[in-house]
């Protein structure tokens, strides 16, 4: 049995608390920040909780407050995020000894959601392999648009190419300007590319690996839930904000046709994966800032680059009321029956995520005098891992961004250890005790 700190789920947990520490004290270095002078321990430790979470929420400005190394500490900072702590570390442990004994393998397997042992190495070559060419092309195509689009140098053009593409992939959401991506809310050949990245970063690794398996006669049940799932959410995300915000002034409204369309599908896809914005989020209508709210709490796919509770999940949940609802004794998914274990799972997994979710608001409610709404967009993208926000984030008190710190961290491991926890503690009853039913309802 698997107990103590050598419990995969714990590892995982203690590797992304050690990288966190080790981001904060680099961030902490005069030499990370623009000016020369140290950074303050508080907006260190939220920055580097961001960065190792793949959030993208932030205390201070990136382009005009970190220095070139903080800048690329940053990108290491999100790599590593991205990856995976313990999916990095088994790729160490390959170049080294070229072998991963049983501990390791365990550990990313609940890191990655591995369903087979043997398939680590695999996985985790699949993982660096795909995320470095995603990275890689994204770069190169952003680069030339800055470079030829925008009169950059072909060093800055470059860099900046390379800086928003791990950004995007690793559903991370920060540019180097101020105004995130609004300077280029109306350039397809900005935003298409960063919507592509940030879609493929949020499928998630396991979608991925199928959907580059050509000769594959049939993709996986998680697949088939994941992939039209997802996107079906990002679809309603854009009509939402299309709809909604067609003829404010302060979106939609001075734009064009095809203007807002490319504008709506970027602000559509958005909340679900890195959570840049080519608008101000905080002149957005509470409508649709509540759909935000929803789209961030769900997140993408498993074993992606976003936080929440993750699409499979509110699927799950959304197959097992339509069973209850038809009065069906099992649950059954495109010719598949669900087991009992992985509907409580689902079920644990979305009422926990909720109730953390709902204790960060009151909390920040209590503390502050923002409203409801921009709190809880706050609360929802910490939890989610979306750099999205209505800009009270530098306004938080040291008690407020240290919750989002907790939220952030939560919000990234937890759904992974939760869920590694649940199975490797799975345990069978030797007796039931007589069954009663409660009144419902």
């Amino acid at each position: 049995m698997i107990n103590g700190w050598r419990h995969p789920a714990r590892l995982v947990v203690l590797a992304f608390l050690a990288a966190t520490v080790a981001g904060t004290v680099l961030l902490m270095l005069p030499v990370s920040a623009e000016s020369g002078q140290a950074t303050g321990f508080m907006d260190a430790l939220f920055t580097a909780a961001s960065g190792i979470s793949g959030t993208g929420l932030a205390v201070v400005d990136t382009g005009s407050h970190w220095s070139v190394f903080g800048e690329v500490l940053l990108l290491v900072l999100w790599q590593i995020g991205g990856f995976g702590i313990m999916t990095l570390a088994s790729v160490l442990a390959l170049l080294v000894s070229h072998r991963l004994n049983l501990q390791m393998q365990l550990t990313v397997k609940a890191e990655t959601n591995t369903l087979n042992l043997g398939q680590v190495r695999r996985v985790v070559a699949g993982v660096v392999t795909v995320s470095l060419v995603v990275e890689a092309i994204g770069a190169v195509v952003l680069a030339l648009r800055f470079w030829l689009g925008y009169g950059e140098s072909f060093g800055s053009a470059l860099y900046s190419g390379v800086f928003h593409s791990i950004s995007s992939f690793n559903s991370v959401g920060l540019a180097l300007y101020p105004d995130s991506l609004m300077r280029y809310a109306t350039d397809p050949w900005v935003c298409l590319p960063i919507v592509a990245l940030s879609v493929l970063g949020g499928l998630g690794f396991p979608v991925l690996f199928e959907l580059l398996r050509r000769r594959r006669k049939r993709w996986s049940l998680h697949t088939k839930i994941t992939v039209p799932v997802y996107l079906g959410m990002m679809a309603f995300g854009a009509l939402v904000v299309l709809v909604v915000e067609w003829a404010r002034s302060g979106t939609l409204g001075p734009y064009g046709v095809g203007d807002k369309l490319l504008i709506g599908l970027f602000h559509g896809v958005m909340p679900g994966s890195a959570g840049f914005n080519t608008v101000d989020v905080a002149q957005l209508q509470p409508a649709t800032l509540l759909v935000y709210d929803v789209l961030m709490f769900v997140g993408g796919g498993s074993a992606g680059t976003t936080g929440g509770i993750k699409v499979t999940t509110f699927a799950l949940l959304a197959f097992v009321l339509l069973a209850e609802v038809r009065a069906e004794p099992s649950v059954h998914v495109m010719g598949r029956r669900l087991s009992a274990e992985v509907q409580r799972q689902a079920v644990t997994v979305a009422l926990l995520g909720v109730g953390v979710v709902m204790v960060a608001t009151l909390v920040l409610l209590a503390t502050t005098s923002f409203r409801l709404d921009a709190v809880l967009v706050e609360t929802t993208a910490a939890f989610g891992g979306v750099g999205m926000s209505t800009g009270i984030t530098p306004q938080l008190s040291p008690t407020g961004q240290f919750v989002i710190i907790v939220l952030m961290f939560i919000g990234r491991v937890g759904p992974i250890t939760l869920v590694s926890s649940l199975a490797l503690r799975e345990r069978r009853r030797r007796y039931e005790l007589p069954e009663e039913r409660p009144i419902v309802g």
